[in-house]
């Protein structure tokens, strides 16, 4: 049975100025929920209706002479509002959502962020930008990501704009109480190298200025930094692992002049962090130039914990945030502005706590959904984005609001496994929902499979009878009248514990890599070779650039050397790791350096015909600077793979 709410049927006329709706649609608990009627089929519709997530309808009324149509107080939720003609058919629809009203903003430490990239994608609409934002916080999400365009900063060498759209954005933000990460990428010509791609990789005292010079001009409104995106990319740089470690070390330092409180976070890789990638991070021995190592991934929970493993190696005992978290969906071929079916809609959102859930499981300490506002890849097939085209919600924006507050300040415990049920998955944690310390359950079933075959199963509610479940929520936050729940389904739910309660439970945990102690060189080493371009070899969804040394070939190279601190530094420079066979022209060069000054070593690298090419072909240097460190720079050579 229809049920009409009724404060939700009273619709303003004009001459009565109802209130404007609040931009996206979006209302707390307790508010009246209000839409705009549609402006291009105002004139064919007559009546409207509310329907919930699962298409039941909530509210109906009809339209008279008005503007702004008065919903009511509408339950925690996500709603679709029809228009409907003459004959009952919709022509027109919007989304609104009503989320949970917190008493206090999220805690520092709360691990809910969200990539808002508010500089760039709604670039074009000032007007929005305190808007975007409060959806954000009213999503639970402590820390949001953003984006910094390096060639709109600086004009010239040593020339920085004086006000741009992102220090806007970056008050925006920081002064509605969100904690800022930023990344910048898209070096500018005068800066580039001559490949013409966006390879930061010629003179490296542009990076640490440019650096510095944002960490002073952002000092208080961003407080974390990506000194790059995904550089192994193609369209990123095509960047080989040795370039990135020295990119890394250089920003860090560069940061870490401007202000030295700031958190410098690892340039995050594309694609799923390698054994090779690995190995060439610490090898080049890059743990102490960054403070927190941050990834991006695009599988499925599931798989977290097992393609996380080598990410958690080359933290070093760092925490790791990922700063990018999604699985890609295509859009509804029938929907004009990107929209998903409904049913996909429903998945998408159920994905959510999944993937928050099992990212804090698998090492996280901190989690962004990648991404807040509309935004769509490969020509617009692959929709990612929270908020649809014009801002209003959709199903995963609610459930967003779900997790930011059920794991407000939350630390995993671990994950209760059912060794009969593959596919159920129970994560424990400890957090602050409301405000008030509790353990939390965050439970589900679902079966490792694509969209297409996710979304069909249910089993009892697996947990042991004595626990003292004290209230359960659906995955948009909803209250659940059984407590403890009857089932779990592919839909996450979240139970509330008295806090330590949840250590009855015989939890898996999985414990971080061992802490790497190390202290940053002002003295910093590159390695090039002007003839050889990068080859991109892509395997599975990891692009990994890598030098090609064909046999039977002598190459020009050359070893930079730059001094970052602000007095004059000597030493030496050592050869101390070559393949066996591979002839290196110079292993020893003396160095004296004073501050911000480079050094080029030049040198051949010979490799014989008969050279066999195998893993583990390492060329090192060592650098010996005294009280000013040991530079390390490694790079490996002549992978076998087939170029691809």
């Amino acid at each position: 049975m229809i049920a009409v709410l009724a404060c939700a049927i009273a619709i303003a006329g004009a001459s009565e100025q109802p209130g404007t709706p609040h931009f996206g649609n979006v209302y707390l608990h307790g508010e009246t929920v209000r839409v705009a009627g549609p402006e291009d089929v105002r004139d064919e519709t007559r009546t409207w209706r509310v329907l919930d997530d699962a298409h039941d309808v909530v509210a109906e009324g009809a339209i008279e002479a008005r503007r702004i149509i008065e919903l009511g107080t509408l339950p925690i939720g996500w709603y679709r509002v029809e228009f409907l003609d003459e004959t009952g058919q919709a022509v027109a629809f919007t989304t609104a959502a009503v989320v949970h009203e917190s008493a206090i903003p999220p805690p520092d430490e709360t691990p809910v962020a969200v990539d808002i990239a508010l500089s760039w994608l709604a670039r074009d609409e000032p007007a929005h930008w305190p808007e975007i934002a409060r959806l954000a916080s009213l999503a639970g999400a402590g820390w949001v990501r953003d984006r910094i365009h390096w060639r709109e900063m600086q004009a010239e060498s040593g020339e920085f704009f004086e006000e741009t759209h992102y220090d806007t954005t970056a008050r925006i933000q920081s002064g509605q109480g969100h904690r800022v990460l930023q990344v910048f990428h898209t070096i500018p010509a005068w800066a580039r190298d001559n490949t013409g791609r966006d390879r930061p990789r010629t003179d490296l005292r542009h990076v640490h200025r440019f650096c510095r010079e944002m960490a002073v001009r952002f000092q208080g409104r961003v407080h974390a930094w990506q000194p790059w995106n995904e550089g192994n990319a193609r369209n990123f740089g095509g960047l080989t692992m040795d370039e990135l470690c020295t990119h890394q070390k250089v920003a860090y330092l560069g940061f870490k002049a401007g202000d030295p409180d700031l958190t410098v976070c690892w340039a995050p890789l594309g694609g799923i962090d390698t054994e090779a990638q690995v190995q060439a991070i610490l090898r080049n021995e890059t743990w102490p130039y960054y403070d927190i190592y941050s990834i991006h991934s695009y599988d499925w929970p599931h798989a977290y914990a097992d393609l996380w493993e080598p990410a958690r190696r080359a933290a070093c005992g760092r925490p790791i945030w990922v700063t990018e978290c999604d699985r890609g969906m295509t859009v509804d071929p029938a929907s004009p502005v990107g929209d998903y079916t409904h049913e996909n809609a429903r998945l998408k959102a159920q994905f959510v706590a999944q993937s928050y859930a099992s990212s804090l499981f698998s090492g996280a300490s901190r989690h962004f959904h990648f991404i807040l506002g509309p935004y769509t890849e490969r020509d617009g097939t692959i929709q990612f984005g929270l908020l649809r085209h014009d801002y209003t919600p959709r199903i995963s924006y609610t459930a967003l609001a779900a997790v930011g507050r059920f794991l407000a300040g939350a630390t995993s415990l671990g994950r209760w496994e059912l060794p009969d049920q593959p596919d159920a998955h129970v994560y424990a944690f400890r957090g602050r929902p409301d405000g008030e310390a509790r353990d939390v359950l965050v439970a589900w079933i679902e079966k490792e499979a694509d969209w297409p075959g996710r979304g069909e199963q249910v089993l009892p509610w697996p947990l042991p009878e004595p626990l003292p479940v004290e209230a359960a929520f659906d995955y948009l936050g909803r209250p659940l009248e059984a407590v403890p729940p009857e089932t779990i389904a592919s839909a996450p739910l979240f139970a509330l514990l008295p806090e330590g309660a949840a250590d009855s439970l015989l939890l898996q945990t999985i414990a971080p890599s061992e802490y790497r102690a190390g202290t940053p060189s002002p003295v910093v080493l590159q390695f090039d070779t002007p003839n050889i371009a990068p080859v991109i070899r892509q395997r599975e969804w990891t692009h990994e650039p890598e030098r090609v040394f064909d046999l039977g070939t002598e190459t020009e190279c050359a070893l930079l050397v730059y001094n970052f601190s602000d007095t004059e530094v000597t030493g030496t420079i050592s050869l101390t790791e070559a393949p066996e066979g591979v002839t290196i022209s110079a292993e020893n060069w003396n160095v004296i350096l004073p501050p911000m000054e480079r050094q080029i070593l030049e040198f051949r690298i010979t490799v014989p015909a008969s050279h066999e090419s195998k893993n583990g072909d390492w060329i090192l240097f060592q650098g010996d600077f005294g009280p000013a460190g040991t530079p390390v720079l490694a790079f490996e050579m002549n992978r076998p793979e087939s170029e691809g």
